[in-house]
């Protein structure tokens, strides 16, 4: 069979990256005006830059390898990210460890200011879970029951320890993002759809549970989630089912959803923000679209996330090997996820739990998690060959 084309860069994909950064420089330049004092000092559009040039540099290195041979690196780098969860778990060393909003999440570097391991570990598990899904099925070809729940146990013994210190952190966002990613990666296994759907069940019925015992023992459900790590989930549950009546924890979402309805279909205009809405180059940039460029300017960007998540599945689908789907499967869970709790959590959807909108979100962890995430796709998409005579 003769190899028709090999080593091709996808530039859609690239083209649709490039796009949601400009979105991303531009609404950081039409918000700087109306962010608080305290940033004055701070150029977010040219930091933004910067961590785009630098993944841009990442893309080009990661394109000069072959993506099979990250596995080899595979449990090195699941190492270094595990060992760099321990260290913020361990506060230690005590002089780089960064604390805010009650979470012990970053580490403080010099000059290059805070770095969130958090991020960095999405793209490690997809790696890790990759390696551990192609070796399984490269081993027990002849499928059973029994090699299916041990592939099962494979997957979350190795997705368990980085979602527990995370969620220790605490860093509820995070823990989503991380069960996302596992359970995008369990879909494509090829464990037996009668397991997933009995995981599916025992979820559900404790969902379940958990709903009929808040409105049975609203008090003792209240006690227990104030004395756990995610104390803070519970004043977020109630400000998200009830805004107005817990106008503490509901506040971001109110203003949030004032800004977005206040842009109506056509916005205000460009850096017209009449509602301050917090953090609103952040987690809320979403919120700063809908209220300048209204319904017509966010349904182009939610296009255009359409159309990454697309492509995303295109390339999964067109990789003629396992390992290199493996990856890409994991990335579109990755955004798939993020994206949906992002823009649900402004609209009311979702709670809020604090997760940047990829790409457009100020943020250098993860917008270079984002950009390393990317990459891998392309060396995927780059290395994907195709032949006259499948």
């Amino acid at each position: 069979m003769n190899n028709l084309k090999n080593n091709t860069i996808d530039y859609t994909l690239v083209l649709i990256v490039i796009l949601l950064g400009l979105v991303s420089l531009f609404t950081l330049y039409t918000i700087t005006p109306s962010l608080p004092a305290k940033y004055d000092n701070t150029n977010f559009i040219l930091q933004q830059f910067i961590w785009y040039l630098a993944g841009g540099f990442i893309i080009a290195l990661i394109m000069l390898i072959d993506y099979d041979r990250f596995r080899q690196l595979t449990w090195v780098i699941y190492g270094t990210g595990i060992t760099m969860l321990l260290m913020l778990f361990f506060r230690f060393p005590a002089a780089i460890i960064h604390e805010a909003n009650g979470a012990v999440s970053w580490f403080k570097i010099p000059v290059m200011g805070t770095l969130q391991p958090a991020e960095f570990m999405k793209v490690i598990l997809i790696l890790a879970l990759a390696h551990v899904i192609y070796n399984h099925n490269q081993k027990y070809q002849n499928q059973t029951i029994k090699s299916d729940l041990l592939l099962l146990a494979k997957i979350l013994l190795v997705s368990l320890p980085p979602t527990g210190l995370i969620a220790v952190q605490p860093d509820l966002g995070g823990l989503l993002v991380l069960a996302a990613i596992t359970t995008f990666m369990i879909l494509v296994s090829g464990i037996r759809w009668r397991i997933i759907f009995s995981i599916l069940l025992v979820g559900a019925s404790s969902i379940a549970l958990i709903i009929i015992a808040y409105y049975i023992f609203p008090d003792s459900v209240a006690t227990f989630l104030e004395e756990s790590v995610f104390k803070h989930v519970s004043s977020r549950f109630y400000g998200w089912i009830s805004p107005e009546q817990y106008s503490d924890s509901g506040y971001q979402l109110i203003l949030a959803m004032l800004a977005i309805g206040s842009g109506q279909l056509m916005g205000k205009g460009m850096q017209t923000m009449e509602v301050y809405v917090p953090e609103r180059h952040t987690d809320m940039i979403f919120t700063a679209i809908a209220e300048q460029f209204g319904f017509v300017g966010s349904s182009i960007v939610i296009a255009l996330f359409f159309f990454l998540i697309y492509r995303l599945i295109h390339i999964a689908i067109l990789s003629n090997d396992s390992y290199g789907s493996y990856l890409v499967t994991g990335v579109i869970g990755m955004f798939a996820y993020q994206i949906f709790q992002n823009i649900g959590m402004s609209i009311q959807l979702l709670p809020i739990t604090g997760l940047p909108l990829p790409f457009l979100s100020y943020g250098g962890s993860s917008t270079l998690t984002y950009l390393i995430a990317i990459g891998i796709v392309l060396n995927v998409h780059s290395r994907t060959r195709k032949y006259m005579f499948e």
